[in-house]
């Protein structure tokens, strides 16, 4: 089994803060097709936005994200209102819902990326991070990473679900969807996505095999260095019954 390369982590010259370029709808597109080329955003799957000022630049409902056109995304403000621009991503109040909940937050990327969506599929390792700290790339390129029970695509709940949560993360699971990661630059998201999508493969490689992970003083010694998050506290699920049953009762 084998997912994307390591060397999909070099974002080919992208700007470390989208915040303080005017080419943010070129860098977008750019990151689309990027994405595109490591097979991370099959058809016309996955959506994409970056943060400049106070309006986001987000990717049109049923974009192909190797096809993106600059002057043809959607223009929001932080609230969601559309300013600009075609029907933006049905997804966008995800993306409106990492803002707000951190303030650092300069681009959100949401794939279908199938090493991703098939760990989106199973049981989560703890209540904090579906995904155990299996790599130090994990930790520090991404940190925990909650499974948001699962809604319809487009329903408010995923966005009321991912800012309800009680501890700070980068990135979530959509159950029986994907992952949503977001970043304090564009360059950075991209990694997380990418990352996301490596350890979820070796995730699947395991399989139920006993593996070694990183302690927990390991992780969040790495979280701290890097700026990621990695909350200690946090013990794995034994069980998938009551895996499902902890994100099924936390909705109102």
């Amino acid at each position: 089994m084998n997912g994307p390369g390591r060397d999909g982590t070099d974002t080919d010259g992208l700007p470390t803060n989208t915040a303080r370029t005017d080419h943010a709808p070129t860098d977008l597109a750019a990151a689309g097709a990027r994405l595109a080329a490591l097979g991370l955003s099959p058809g016309s799957s996955g959506n994409l936005s970056v943060r400049q000022g106070d309006r986001l630049f987000v990717t049109p409902t049923g974009a192909d994200l190797a096809h993106l056109a600059p002057d043809a995304l959607s223009v929001l403000d932080l609230d969601g209102t559309h300013l600009d621009g075609p029907k933006p991503s049905k997804e966008h109040p995800l993306h409106t819902a990492f803002y707000r909940r951190d303030p650092a937050a300069r681009a959100v990327i949401h794939l279908h990326s199938r090493y991703a969506a098939a760990a989106s599929c199973l049981p989560p390792w703890s209540e904090r991070s579906a995904i155990p700290p299996l790599t130090p790339y994990f930790v520090m390129r991404v940190g925990q990473t909650p499974l948001l029970p699962y809604a319809p695509p487009g329903d408010a709940r995923q966005a009321e679900d991912m800012e309800r949560l009680p501890f700070p993360v980068r990135a979530v699971l959509l159950q029986n969807h994907g992952p949503v990661v977001s970043g304090t630059s564009l360059a950075s998201a991209l990694e997380a996505a990418i990352e996301v999508e490596e350890v979820s493969a070796l995730l699947l490689a395991l399989g139920e095999r006993p593996a070694r992970l990183l302690s927990t003083a390991e992780a969040t010694a790495l979280a701290a260095r890097h700026g990621s998050c990695w909350t200690p506290g946090a013990d794995p699920v034994p069980e998938q019954a009551s895996a499902r049953a902890d994100f099924t009762d936390r909705r109102p």
